[in-house]
């Protein structure tokens, strides 16, 4: 594969969950006017003249939605439409849980087979395991019938406290159950786990940040101080951003009272200034924030807020550079749209938004541009504009225009052509592929120790030859053979991750991360 499809895959794939992701306060705000001009005249007139005379039948709803998206569109690439059938999810999402009976799964040879049930969810409860069928579902068939996702998860889900009976398939021990569960709130995390290294040092990863992420990340962080955590790692890579209120609620548990967090301005320039609180609970020790070229939004304002009060190190590679602050506002039939109603600075006074006057495309294609101007490798490739220099409470030179440059730069990886093998085994096709081989003999699997599963993937490369068959088999012809190690040890960590947990793949994971090893090689 050419190095140059898989960044641009990765850049567009990115740059939308950021489109969507990266908004910061929800409100129901109605215009002060409802006073209808010529052109709002004009619109409407044009609609009902499609409605009423146009020759052919004509969903007059998705003309809306393309022409309220076109309006958007020439504002700037954050201000953004959702349809009425996308709120739902995104609502979820943002909200932090929803309303089910709380599995993983994988559609699998046109049936319904549980990854894992969700940790406290009705689910575990009912007793259902890793390795299940669910067959029957209130009696409708969900094997054989080539179901689309979206029609399983509506079959799943429903209204809170209802009740829904089970058929399902036990392979590893071939019983028919019939189970009844109830289905209540699942939470949707933001925080994915918080646990102590090997070394002493807490580290907590979090994905978005939804209505749910402070009180996730304080119980987090309050475990890890009872722990005695000799420092603390806060990773914001990938972390596309979300609600602001959350972001300045985690930065003030770092800083002491009175030190500005943020200040946004809007349109009539008027400013709204954030600042710390007496409350933090790590307000001195250790703290190192990771970012990279998509972390966005409110993972920004946190970077920006601990590397300008000279309250941590930044460490990692250039962030996204998105500025701009969003406000929801709902459009009376289920639809929103996400409007940019002021831009964010931090403490020394730094916007961080990446120039977008040279069009969305360009603006969504940054990531191809960083990657070809070796940005992503070398920390002297970074294009910094000196006429854009602020400084830090301590004096240190920190730049603007353009994303938080890390005090601690990492390159993409540690070795230059490992990047498309690497997003490769972070991909669902990895997932999946290891979900296959432990179906197949599921109590072997069950009864390995992390030493020994390692080991059963090392051996005589038959693990890795069946990977390379499963790859081959969806037409991805990889020359695979001289990152054999890279690829083992991401299979080995994606088998601990189905049959252990969370904490038990980021232990494993971390131990190969260089912004962990590039923090480590940096300790007195």
């Amino acid at each position: 594969m050419k190095k140059i499809f898989w960044p641009l895959i990765v850049s567009i794939a990115l740059s939308l969950g950021i489109l969507l992701g990266g908004f910061v306060v929800s409100s129901t705000f109605q215009p002060s006017s409802l006073s209808a001009n010529a052109n709002k005249v004009k619109l409407n007139k044009l609609i009902d003249f499609i409605e009423q005379e146009y020759v052919d039948d004509v969903d007059t709803d998705s003309i809306i939605d393309m022409t309220v998206t076109s309006i958007l569109e020439q504002l700037d690439p954050h201000s953004v439409y959702i349809a009425r059938s996308e709120m739902q999810s995104i609502s979820e999402s943002m909200r932090g849980g929803f309303v089910g009976i709380g599995i993983n799964y994988y559609v699998y040879k046109d049936s319904l087979a549980v990854i894992k049930p969700v940790v406290g969810g009705p689910s575990e409860k009912a007793g259902l395991m890793a390795g299940d069928r669910i067959l029957y579902a209130d009696g409708k068939k969900l094997f054989g019938q080539k179901t689309p996702n979206d029609s399983l998860v509506s079959i799943l889900r429903g209204e809170e406290g209802s009740k829904v009976q089970l058929k399902i398939y036990r392979k590893k021990t071939k019983q028919a159950l019939t189970v009844s569960l109830t289905r209540s709130m699942v939470p949707i995390k933001s925080v994915d786990v918080g646990l102590k290294l090997t070394d002493g040092m807490g580290y907590i990863k979090i994905n978005r940040f939804s209505e749910s992420t402070y009180a996730e990340f304080i119980e987090e962080l309050k475990a890890l101080k009872e722990a005695k955590m000799t420092g603390l790692i806060l990773d914001l890579r990938e972390n596309g951003g979300g609600y602001m209120d959350q972001a300045i609620k985690i930065v003030d548990e770092f800083l002491p009272a009175k030190q500005l967090i943020v200040k946004t301005v809007n349109k009539k320039g008027n400013a709204t200034v954030s600042k710390s609180t007496s409350r933090g609970i790590y307000e001195q020790g250790d703290l190192y924030v990771l970012i990279n070229e998509n972390s966005a939004s409110a993972s920004e304002i946190v970077a920006g807020a601990i590397q300008d009060n000279d309250r941590g190190t930044v460490v990692g590679r250039r962030s996204f550079g998105k500025g701009l602050v969003q406000r929801e506002l709902m459009l009376g039939d289920g639809s929103a749209v996400r409007l940019t109603t002021a831009r964010y600075y931090t403490p020394s006074g730094r916007s961080i938004q990446k120039a977008y006057n040279h069009g969305f495309e360009e603006y969504n294609n940054d990531f191809i541009t960083r990657y070809e101007s070796g940005e992503l490798y070398a920390a002297d490739s970074i294009k910094i504009a000196d006429s854009l220099q602020f400084k830090t409470v301590n004096g240190r030179v920190v730049y603007g225009g353009g994303g938080i440059v890390p005090d601690l730069f990492v390159p993409l990886d540690l070795k230059h052509g490992d990047d498309a093998v690497l997003l490769l085994m972070r991909s669902g096709l990895v997932s999946y592929f290891v979900f296959e081989q432990i179906d197949a003999n599921r109590a072997a699997f069950e009864s390995y120790s992390q030493t020994r599963l390692s080991e059963k993937v090392k051996e005589k490369e038959q693990i890795y030859k069946q990977f390379k068959k499963h790859l081959s088999d969806n037409g991805l012809n990889f020359n695979l053979d001289k990152r054999r190690d890279l690829i083992e040890f991401f299979l080995v960590g994606e088998f601990v991750h189905q049959l252990f947990g969370e904490q038990d793949y980021y232990q494993w994971i971390l131990k190969e991360d260089p912004m962990i090893k590039a923090i480590d090689s940096k300790k007195p």
